[in-house]
């Protein structure tokens, strides 16, 4: 009996060495795990910085660098106008559109006109792609003398974001119509859902048409050049008007007094012949219709009272006179 006691009590006692013999192997490794993650973190920003390339605030070597957030891509539309005076105008022009080819953009509308004296003014549009607008602008510039320059940007973004999220709602709306009329088995069900359909995919359209029209838009910016051999504006010589300058304002002042009369005949012209119709109508045929009055018979005159002479007045005689 005592044997078997001798025996059994070292058992509890080894299970517990070797329970904290356990214990301390793995807090060695925990240890080592959280050094060499350290060291790694250390071997990463050894330089000072983070996986980001920046500096970790406070010179701490094992903080985590966080990445800028990505901005969102903005659209928009550049407008830009020149006005620019060169010597020879074809020879500029042929000098533009090389260089908006060699853009990758092209040449849109061109306009040539030449003056009286055989100066030529041409106007083109050109289109070139975004990344290459302030590039062929300055080209541009450096084309003559510049006279005039104005530019525009507009920011379309908030537009596009919109389109693009209707563009999305209304596909899976006509990809649910479409679902509906393949399960439709009545086919007044059927004539109804291809009406909505249609009106649907219309809209679609419409709204895919938009978003190709902001694209080409904001990928392309719209330049409007205008070459000319004089300068556009030339300063007068005189102030004073002299006497052509007076007659050629009569003679302007008396043209659109007339056509302003014109105008006015034209306008009052239409009721004047309506009135003339109803004139001659009553005239011609109400008048002549109409019930005469009989005309008044003239009563013949009496005789005229005679006039009594004038009682002669007395006077006393004379002596000798006679009856």
């Amino acid at each position: 009996m005592r044997t078997r006691r001798s025996v059994r009590r070292p058992a509890p006692a080894l299970a517990a060495l070797l329970l904290a013999a356990a214990l301390a192997l793995t807090g060695c490794s925990a240890g080592d795990d959280a050094s060499g993650g350290s060291n790694s973190a250390a071997d990463r920003g050894a330089d000072g910085k983070g996986v980001s390339g920046e500096a970790a605030p406070g010179g701490s070597s094992g903080a985590k660098a966080t990445a800028p957030p990505k901005l969102a891509a903005s659209h928009i539309i550049r407008t830009a106008s020149l006005t620019v005076q060169v010597k020879d105008v074809p020879k500029a022009l042929e000098q533009v559109r090389a260089g908006t080819e060699n853009a990758g953009g092209y040449v849109g509308d061109e306009t040539t006109t030449r003056d009286a004296e055989g100066h030529e003014r041409t106007r083109v549009v050109l289109r070139v792609p975004v990344e290459k607008y302030d590039e062929v602008l300055a080209g541009l510039e450096g084309t003559g003398k510049l006279l005039d320059r104005s530019a525009k940007a507009e920011d379309v973004t908030d537009q596009v974001v919109d389109v693009e999220s209707r563009i999305t709602t209304q596909r899976a709306s006509v990809a649910r119509i479409r679902e509906l009329m393949d399960r439709a088995t009545k086919l007044s069900d059927v004539v109804t859902l291809e009406g909505e359909l249609s009106t649907r995919q219309a809209d679609l359209e419409s709204l895919l048409a938009r978003q190709k029209s902001l694209k080409d838009r904001t990928s392309l910016a719209t330049i409007t050049l205008s070459l000319s051999e004089t300068p556009v504006k030339k300063a007068a010589k005189d102030d004073d008007p002299g006497f052509v300058d007076a007659l050629a304002g009569g003679w302007s002042a008396f043209v659109t007094m007339l056509r302003w009369l014109a105008v006015a005949f034209g306008a009052v012209l239409p009721f004047a012949a309506v009135a003339a119709l109803i004139v001659l109508l009553w005239l011609r045929v109400v008048r002549p219709r109409l019930p005469r009055r009989p005309a008044p018979t003239a009563t013949a005159p009496g005789p005229l009272p005679t006039a009594r002479p004038a009682p002669e007045a007395t006077q006393p005689r004379t002596p000798g006179e006679r009856d």
